[in-house]
């Protein structure tokens, strides 16, 4: 049966980041998603690059039995917290970008840094230059992606066929969740 749920159990590629100013409760956040999604079945990848690891969500995620998997830069070094995390190494970025974009079900941006909301960017433009459409879930906690749904708004929905269902904004953990399996179909 676990093999059953592994099999159709969605892959996130989840952006999110602690590094540089902003919000206390990002780490907070890293770790309620990490276990929600975790405890749901979900599998979880990571772009970790240039020493961005999000550590408190790969730790909440692997404390509540979940699967995640890193793709990394070759700057990263694991912390011993994340000791037998999977870890795939690509030189290239275009290629861990690529990487990425061919496993995920979806993309999840957390309130983070710039460089996540740079590497979700990344990844999405890549999916979608090889015909996948992966949908894009902010969670705008304390309107942390409140640009974003104004140029959704504004710009995606007349250049963006099913704007609506490419990208979406939740307003708590649990809004992301449902938001994500709702427009994840396996």
């Amino acid at each position: 049966m676990m093999s059953d749920l592994a099999a159709t159990a969605p892959v996130l590629a989840v952006f999110a980041s602690d590094k540089g100013p902003g919000d206390a409760e990002r780490a907070s956040l890293m770790s309620q998603t990490g276990t929600y999604f975790a405890r749901r079945g979900a599998r979880i990848v990571c772009l970790v690059e240039q020493g961005v690891i999000p550590v408190p969500l790969i730790t909440a995620a692997r404390a509540a039995g979940g699967a995640v998997q890193l793709i990394a830069d070759a700057s990263i070094v694991l912390p011993s917290a994340l000791a037998g995390v999977a870890m795939e190494v690509i030189a290239d970025r275009a290629e861990r970008l690529a990487r990425v974009a061919g496993l995920a079900d979806a993309l999840v941006a957390l309130p983070g840094s710039l460089a996540s909301v740079s590497s979700l960017f990344g990844v999405w433009t890549v999916a979608r230059g090889s015909g996948r459409n992966c949908p894009v879930v902010m969670l705008n906690r304390h309107k942390a992606y409140e640009v974003m749904r104004g140029y959704a708004a504004d710009v995606l929905s007349h250049g963006l066929s099913g704007h609506d269902k490419a990208v979406q904004f939740a307003d708590s953990v649990e809004d992301l969740w449902s938001r994500v399996s709702r427009l994840v179909e396996r």
